[in-house]
């Protein structure tokens, strides 16, 4: 099942955006067995993501293929030594408290960190995130921190069936990037199982899918 899903998928995203941009899939691999991102992997998935720093510890060694390693969940400061050096690009730098622990952390060990500023983009109090509003002075913060480099932008659109309102949402991202984007930025991190082709659509480069590739989580499944 997984191999056929990843198969679709690839013949089924588009190599390019509308902004003429490599799109990237990042399979979320929370609750997945090593066994399961294994098989992913070799269907053709170059990029993984992990949401929590003990299944990232724990599965770690276990991965093979050499695929980019991503985290994209909340990350609590107390826990980046066990992913300083391991992650690739973080997505959800969500707070200045965040990005300035990883970039102390990082200078005192030479290791420059590849970081997305994460936008609450519908504005949820369940998400964390900088404001739309923020965004800009925050990230001229943060760009001047010694040992990180921000890369563009991560958001998760609300879940609703309200289309339009993603629409509008996810147009609203591109723009916010397209505004903000100094030449620094790469990614543009926006679309999960549910939402990827708007996302995509509206200028996304960059999708976070588990579902689509894994099928529906087991959250009674042991690692």
């Amino acid at each position: 099942m997984i191999e056929q899903n990843v198969k679709n998928l690839l013949e089924e995203i588009p190599e390019k955006n509308s902004f003429g941009e490599r799109v990237t899939l990042v399979a979320a691999v929370k609750l997945q067995t090593a066994e399961d991102i294994n098989a992913a992997i070799a269907a053709g998935i170059t990029d993984i993501g992990d949401n929590h720093v003990q299944e990232f510890k724990d599965k770690y060694s276990l991965i093979a293929g050499d695929p980019r390693r991503h985290f994209i969940g909340h990350l609590q400061t107390n826990k980046i030594k066990y992913l300083l050096g391991k992650v690739d690009l973080y997505h959800s730098a969500d707070r200045l408290a965040l990005a300035e622990e990883l970039s102390k952390k990082g200078e005192k060990a030479g290791i420059i960190s590849d970081v997305l500023l994460q936008i609450n983009i519908g504005d949820e109090t369940t998400k964390g995130g900088f404001g739309f509003k923020e965004a800009e002075s925050v990230y001229q913060n943060i760009k001047a921190l010694p040992a990180l480099r921000v890369k563009g932008l991560m958001a998760m659109l609300p879940f609703t069936d309200d289309i339009a309102l993603l629409e509008k949402l996810a147009k609203k991202m591109r723009l916010l990037y397209d505004n903000m984007n100094d030449g620094a930025f790469e990614h543009l991190s926006m679309g999960m199982s549910g939402d990827w082709k708007l996302c995509v659509a509206a200028g996304s480069n960059m999708i976070r899918l588990g579902t689509s590739i894994f099928g529906q989580r087991n959250y009674a499944k042991k690692m």
